[in-house]
Formats: C-alpha cells, sequence, structure tokens
C-alpha cells in the first residue's frame, strides 16, 4: 500500500528546463492533501482521499500571478517506476470560467 506523507510531486513538463511547482504531498489514513507554489502558481492547495490501490481522488485550487483563481478535481492513479519513484497519471478537471480537462503526470521528486 502506497504511503503519500513526505513525498514530493512535481508535473512532468515537455520542456525540462521549464519550473513547474513541486507539492510536498501528507497523509493521515486514507485523507491527503498538500500545498505548492512556483511557476505561475502563488499559492494551491489540494485535499482528497485514497484508496486501498493508492488512487487519490481529491479536489483542488490554486492562485495564478495573473491573478486568475483555478478549481477543479482530479483523479490520480499511481505507477512504481522502476527507480522505485511514483509517477501519478492525473486525469483533472476544471470547474467555472476556466472549464477544462485533461491528463498529466506528476512524478516523485527525491
Amino acid at each position: 500500500m502506497i504511503n503519500y506523507d513526505g513525498k514530493r510531486f512535481r508535473k512532468v513538463l515537455a520542456d525540462p528546463a521549464g519550473d513547474a511547482p513541486a507539492a510536498l504531498y501528507r497523509q493521515q489514513g486514507d485523507l491527503v492533501w498538500a500545498e505548492f507554489a512556483g511557476g505561475d502558481v502563488r499559492r494551491g492547495s489540494l485535499a482528497g482521499t485514497r484508496d486501498a490501490d493508492g488512487v487519490i481522488s481529491f479536489s483542488y485550487s490554486m492562485v495564478l500571478d495573473d491573478g486568475r483563481v483555478i478549481s477543479g478535481h482530479s483523479v490520480n492513479t499511481p505507477e512504481v517506476l522502476p527507480d522505485g519513484r511514483i509517477r501519478l497519471h492525473e486525469r483533472w478537471e476544471r470547474f467555472g470560467a476556466h472549464a477544462d480537462n485533461g491528463v498529466s503526470y506528476l512524478e516523485e521528486v527525491r
């Protein structure tokens, strides 16, 4: 069973030189949460639950440098990489004026 407590994750970017915020995940039982900042994100947070297979379902909100407030929902399915790190396959959906959806990948940063 995956324990996310204390693990840091960062979005995998097409440009490796890009700046993506890193989030420090915390976990207590099935409750998972994190805060993040960096890149074009002034402040962001997420909160949700983890199931027995390590899949995290959470809601998120963030304030971007340009003042936009973004919120949405995401389901993250873990994959253990050959080096032991975790990659999260993230299916996300944004709500409101900035509605969108897609798939992203987050990788554990050591």
